[in-house]
């Protein structure tokens, strides 16, 4: 398996692709070119284009969930997208509009565009991509110390209430020497999603983990999380996107982080 980092807060020297706080993915496996997640604003179109992909060739688009920073690059999609008619995997609240202090933070499109655009196949349930990716459907809660916060708001069932982000997934691929995790936002805990996927797929031992983490803050939170990894005996982690650098500095006090930006491809 191959990914590519098209979109994420970091860049590199002398590698001049843009940036900006927003997460997305070139997944490679098999003859599968999967699309995951599409950023804040155009930049996954342009990164693409500057790295010699090409985006027409995507068999299948994921999206982790409903945020405007995973999802808002479909708005820049020209008419005549190669992407558009494409199969999509995405949680069934990840289309629900979202709001945080009367800002608007949920996906720029409503859900009879999105049908119109793509073969739209909202799912809970996990859902095997390839031979060995899966797609992770509604993550479980299995850890005593990542507890769901309300991010905002969702407007379900004609009203507004507190927003869970219960449309949070990620992705597993097998390898003999145990899973990799591919994270968006991480909103259902790191730690959560790891165990989940040993849950869906049967294997116990996890290998590492890219994408965002959602830690911030040196907290009893980051403590348990690296006890977690340690305790999994956890080696390749490449945290991304909404991880801060104290947190990456945390970690890479025990376990070496390796350091994310757009145009890296990590072969696993």
């Amino acid at each position: 398996m191959k990914i590519t980092i098209l979109v994420d807060n970091n860049t590199f020297i002398d590698e001049y692709y843009f940036g900006e706080p927003a997460l997305s993915m070139m997944i490679e496996n098999e003859d599968e070119k999967i699309l995951f997640d599409m950023g804040y604003s155009d930049i996954f179109l342009k990164n693409s284009q500057t790295k010699g992909i090409n985006l027409d060739d995507v068999t299948k688009i994921v999206f982790s969930h409903g945020h405007n920073d995973h999802t808002r690059g479909m708005s820049f999609l020209p008419e005549l997208s190669g992407l558009f008619g494409k199969l999509v995997y995405a949680h069934p609240l990840f289309l629900n509009s979202k709001r945080f202090e009367e800002l608007d933070i949920g996906a720029p499109k409503n859900i009879d565009w999105v049908e119109n655009k793509f073969d739209l196949n909202l799912q809970k349930e996990p859902v095997k991509l390839t031979n060995k990716l899966w797609y992770l459907g509604e993550i479980g809660q299995y850890t005593d110390f990542e507890k769901r916060e309300a991010i905002g708001e969702n407007f379900v069932n004609n009203q507004w209430q507190d927003d869970y982000v219960m449309d949070d997934t990620a992705m597993a691929y097998e390898t003999k020497e145990g899973l990799f995790i591919i994270t968006g936002c991480s909103h259902s805990g790191i730690s959560n999603i790891c165990e989940h996927a040993k849950k869906v797929t049967g294997n116990n031992k996890i290998l590492g983990i890219i994408g965002g983490f959602h830690l911030f803050d040196l907290d009893e939170r980051l403590e348990k999380t690296v006890e977690y990894f340690q305790n999994n005996n956890i080696t390749h982690l490449y945290p991304s996107h909404c991880v801060s650098f104290k947190a990456k500095a945390y970690i890479n006090q025990f376990i070496a982080v390796e350091e994310v930006g757009v145009g890296l491809e990590v072969n696993v």
